[in-house]
């Protein structure tokens, strides 16, 4: 259960150093040992500005993947890497990613490679500070792939990838893992259009061998590939039936859409914790703390403070460093301010 009423998180990924930007493109010069110095001291800097910033719950910020879910198809087998982007040259946007045919049947026999994060992670960090990983789920990991004649479509990808993803979460958990969320963007972006009943019986057959053993959440967002969106960004179709999703808290972006719907937050809290965006991690403008003290008040206009969780947006690794500083230092000032006064 949460700890705290106005808890303080982040959804996952945090800005890279430059040090680490610059070598991650000519790792052929380094050796193995030099390789884990470098994912050591990247993650224990993502793990100090969290700190720093005063945060409730921390993550490794996602230092060793290259995206939040690209480093996972790394692991995967029965598919060929698509290296090359399909469109090179113009305004940066999600067709600008390519993606990964599939060739044969698909499996992980070596995991997807959170534990070691987590295991990194739990080393670096102080002891008994809450920690969480983040796992994308099968239906945005199916996204990226081209089915090819072993799969007919999406959905037949999906279902593949849900027992690896599912195995994945079950040995976090053994691990000791005590926070997992499940990432599933692509369900928010294409919800209008698709059968939500559908999404949620996906996402619960995912989560259903670590539910009661640890805290889940989930992220849901509209995309943001170089800080761009993509999808409908609307959340009032994916209700009610997002409202059965088997998890402890459910992350909503707001700050990037002016708070619309912020009144859905009363519904979510009826049935679990809500974690709200009060970040928007696509934009340079630092909110001030009196700007996050101002949303929160207008938060506990509809759910009660402790159902209510504060983070970004979404991950911070598309923000650069200087600013992902200073909004976490003072989204944890505002919030704590508002604590103050319960």
């Amino acid at each position: 259960m949460k700890d705290r009423p106005l808890r303080t998180s982040v959804v996952g990924s945090y800005p890279f150093p430059a040090w680490l930007e610059s070598c991650s493109g000519r790792l052929d010069e380094f050796g193995a040992a030099d390789i884990g110095e470098m994912q050591d001291d990247a993650t224990a800097i993502a793990i100090g500005d969290q700190l720093r910033a005063g945060l409730d719950v921390i993550t490794d910020g996602e230092q060793t993947r290259f995206d939040f879910n690209l480093s996972f198809y790394g692991h995967l087998e029965g598919i060929a890497m698509e290296a090359e982007s399909p469109r090179k040259w113009g305004p940066p946007a999600h067709d600008q990613r390519g993606k990964h045919e599939v060739h044969g049947l698909l499996d992980a026999p070596g995991g997807l490679g959170t534990v070691a994060e987590f295991n990194r992670l739990k080393r670096l960090a102080p002891a008994g500070h809450p920690l969480k990983m983040s796992v994308p789920g099968p239906f945005t990991m199916s996204g990226r792939l081209l089915p090819g004649e072993v799969y007919p479509d999406r959905w037949a990808l999906t279902e593949a990838l849900l027992p690896l993803i599912q195995k994945e979460l079950e040995c976090l958990v053994d691990a000791g893992c005590e926070e997992v969320c499940v990432d599933e963007p692509s369900m928010s972006c294409y919800g209008y259009r698709e059968d939500t009943s559908r999404f949620v019986d996906i996402f619960n057959r995912t989560v259903e061998g670590i539910v009661g053993k640890a805290r889940i959440c989930t992220h849901l967002c509209f995309g943001n590939f170089k800080g761009h969106p993509v999808g409908y960004r609307r959340y009032d179709p994916l209700f009610p039936d997002f409202l059965d999703l088997h998890v402890d808290e459910l992350h909503l972006e707001m700050a990037n859409r002016e708070y619309a719907e912020l009144e859905m937050i009363g519904e979510v809290a009826k049935r679990m914790d809500v974690a709200v965006g009060v970040i928007d991690v696509k934009s340079y403008l630092v909110e001030t703390p009196a700007m996050i003290e101002e949303k929160v008040q207008a938060c506990l206009e509809f759910a009660p403070p402790e159902r209510l969780v504060f983070a970004p947006d979404c991950g911070l690794s598309q923000t650069a460093r200087w600013a992902a500083q200073q909004k976490l230092c003072n989204m944890v000032e505002g919030v704590s301010a508002v604590r103050k006064r319960l």
